[in-house]
């Protein structure tokens, strides 16, 4: 996989859970009745928060199902739309992406520090990809780079991709603000009761045309890969 493509695919990642952090608190619902300066505040605010699980912080030692999904949801409960309700990780999600490829098997029952590392990317594209998506994008990875003695490894790639997280923000901070002034002027002759309401309406719109874009892009750029690795893998059989 080209470095820019997976680059490109985390980069998006970042983008899904600010927009689930906007709708999540309650900015551009009905309820919500705040100034404009202290809405815009906020959501960069909630910017700041989000944040990734840093390699050094997974244990070192080999773990059981049962720590494994207490791991993560210690770790990930936070960012859920729900999280009195959500379940960030259960036993039947690991076991069924493990069945699918997209997670190396344990060994003795027990999840390594990369099966850890490979889980955290299973959670955020789970949100926007299939299951076949993300198996095209996380095999290769998996097959060139799981439990390998070299010093570039999973955590190597994990480590690069993540490391973008505070510039990939600080852009994110740029546009969304770019794109809430822009939807301060929509609706001006709209009735005065409906105007805050239909002005966050097309702040929502804006930035799930946003992703709609962006999703469409990541699905194009996959369908190519999974195209590149079936030529490779006839050519490798001849």
């Amino acid at each position: 996989m080209r470095k820019f493509e997976l680059d490109l695919i985390c980069s998006f990642d970042y983008y899904i859970i600010i927009l689930g952090f906007y709708v999540k608190e309650g900015h551009g619902l009905e309820a919500m009745r705040i100034d404009s300066n202290d809405l815009i505040k906020s959501i960069l605010e909630s910017f700041d928060r989000i944040d990734y699980i840093k390699a050094e912080d997974i244990p070192n030692i080999d773990l059981y199902m049962d720590q494994v999904t207490t791991f993560m949801d210690s770790k990930l409960r936070k960012t859920s739309r729900f999280p009195d309700e959500d379940k960030v990780m259960t036993k039947t999600m690991i076991n069924n992406y493990a069945k699918n490829d997209l997670l190396p098997p344990p060994v003795k029952k027990k999840y390594s520090k990369e099966h850890v590392l490979v889980l955290i990317f299973i959670y955020y594209y789970k949100s926007f990809l299939s299951i076949n998506d993300i198996q095209t994008l996380l095999q290769p990875i998996t097959e060139k780079f799981f439990h390998t003695e070299d010093s570039f490894n999973i955590q190597t790639i994990y480590e690069e991709v993540f490391s973008m997280e505070k510039e990939q923000v600080d852009i994110l901070k740029a546009d969304v603000s770019q794109k809430y002034e822009a939807a301060q002027k929509t609706f001006e002759d709209a009735p005065e009761e409906d105007k805050e309401f239909l002005k966050d309406f097309s702040f929502i719109c804006q930035l799930s045309f946003d992703v709609y874009m962006k999703k469409l892009l990541l699905e194009k750029m996959i369908d190519a890969m999974r195209e590149r690795y079936k030529k490779s893998d006839k050519k490798n059989d001849k």
